[in-house]
């Protein structure tokens, strides 16, 4: 548990876990589930969502007021989200502004649609700088589908292990120079999952930041950059 008073809870998403129930499959596991029936909490509500494979802070509302009150907020723009990405290569600092629609038979997807997209708006600041990795600080305007993971990729500059969007597994076979894996092993990768967790979110009404630390497989893959691709 991040954040709880009497209309709000917030929590630390893991990797791999819906936030809702699935469109296709709603007998998959879901944290918003997971969390009603822990605490006995049927009105609890959801007025933003996160992939599944993304980390981070997570805001359920406990009534009816207290989702309005902050779905208005995102609709807004109310509220500040930033993000902890670490992406391929070394981009500069930049604000991306480029439109975003879903990907023709596949609504799952989003891309950059310049003539039917939404307007959708990234600022990218550059935290730490490896050999071929950057750690960034992403702070979105809008809340598109995919959009960080959409933005980033349009730069040239995809996400670690977000294979939908350009990006590759981080191996330690690429970082650490005369690595060689046991004979007869595949080598585990040491962050496969797109590297993005929501690190803050401050809200206005009520007025509050909620934090959540890094997950261990971005600490991990962190620690072997910059011992070995610094």
């Amino acid at each position: 548990m991040l954040y709880e008073d009497a209309d709000l809870l917030a929590v630390n998403k893991p990797a791999g876990l819906l936030c809702v129930p699935g469109r296709h499959d709603k007998e998959e596991a879901n944290l918003w589930d997971m969390i009603r029936a822990a605490r006995n909490m049927p009105d609890l509500t959801n007025p933003h969502r996160l992939d599944r494979h993304t980390t981070g802070v997570m805001i359920f509302t406990k009534t009816i007021d207290a989702y309005r009150r902050v779905t208005e907020q995102f609709r807004e723009r109310q509220t500040r989200k930033i993000y902890t990405a670490i992406c391929r290569g070394n981009p500069a600092p930049q604000i991306i502004d480029l439109p975003i629609g879903d990907v023709p038979d596949t609504p799952r997807l989003s891309r950059i649609d310049h003539k039917n997209g939404k307007p959708s708006r990234t600022m990218v600041r550059v935290t730490e700088e490896y050999r071929g990795y950057s750690l960034l600080e992403v702070e979105i305007e809008t809340g598109r589908q995919h959009q960080i993971r959409v933005h980033l990729q349009a730069i040239g500059h995809p996400l670690v292990g977000d294979a939908d969007y350009g990006g590759v597994p981080l191996l330690l076979s690429q970082i650490k120079k005369k690595y060689r894996a046991k004979e007869g092993e595949e080598e585990r990768p040491l962050l496969a999952r797109p590297a993005l967790h929501a690190t803050e979110i401050t809200l206005t009404n009520p007025a509050v930041t909620i934090r959540a630390p890094l997950p261990k497989d971005m600490e991990v893959a962190l620690k072997y950059l910059r011992k070995f691709a610094a």
